[in-house]
């Protein structure tokens, strides 16, 4: 997406472009909006999975709403459950579920008993859904972070980070700790230009405060020149998670 962001800023080299859109991880708010402000475009974004080989949640052009992926894709069905398969309201933070006509299964895999149940899909994402029928995307289950009893959703905090104008890329992820159980940790790839320091971490923590709830801001933050991620790109946060783990042995 870097590179595509430094397209936007040579304007002439997308001018033939009418379209654009973004699969993998669910794009960053803070991101789409840079993106739409240097190209004029609307990021269609979207949500899918291998097991069930197509894109299930989509939205383009008029119908995307700010925050969401969008809405059901014709053919699907999907919902927002507790843990115990039972629906839960609009604007509660759940486990998503699909039905669709197009899936597999895993056989002789333990895999099988987590990601079908009732008939049900559940490819192990937290989102939850409005009045309207858009999804908000909040993490992969296993990226929630648990502290001090409150839910707090790694790609939220990073959402909001990346909006500070010294921060290139950044990953968050619940590490260890004694008196909350997790505190939110994240870690910070600077712009050129840009120098670690005790104020600056200081600076991002009160940026954060001041765009999402205050209790979800990140108690610890660490510069690194890099982030893992995949070969598509994908941010691998249970790499940071595992690098904390050991740490502590």
């Amino acid at each position: 997406m870097a590179l595509l962001l430094q397209a936007g800023r040579r304007r002439k080299s997308i001018a033939t472009l009418a379209k654009s859109v973004s699969a993998g991880e669910a794009l960053p708010d803070a991101t789409r909006q840079l993106w739409k402000s240097m190209t004029g475009l609307e990021m269609i974004d979207g949500i899918g999975g291998t097991e069930v080989m197509h894109i299930y949640i989509s939205a383009a052009g008029a119908d995307v709403r700010r925050g969401s992926i969008g809405k059901v894709v014709p053919g699907f069905d999907a919902t927002i459950v507790d843990d115990a398969m039972r629906s839960l309201p609009h604007g509660e933070v759940g486990r998503l579920a699909l039905k669709g006509p197009t899936g597999c299964r895993y056989l002789a895999d333990a895999r099988q008993r987590d990601y079908v149940r009732d008939g049900w899909n559940l490819p192990g994402d937290a989102f939850h859904r409005d009045a309207d029928g858009y999804f908000y995307y909040h993490a992969r289950t296993d990226d929630m972070i648990v502290s001090a009893g409150y839910n707090i959703a790694g790609p939220e905090v990073e959402s909001a980070l990346l909006a500070h104008d010294a921060v290139a890329e950044c990953g968050v992820v619940g590490v260890p700790d004694e008196e909350r159980g997790q505190v939110v940790k994240a870690f910070v790839v600077l712009k050129p230009g840009q120098a670690p320091s005790h104020a600056l971490v200081v600076e991002l923590q009160t940026f954060v405060k001041a765009s999402v709830a205050p209790y979800k801001y990140p108690r610890q933050i660490e510069f690194v020149d890099a982030l893992p991620r995949t070969e598509t790109g994908k941010l691998q946060r249970f790499r940071l998670r595992r690098r904390e783990e050991a740490a502590l042995k």
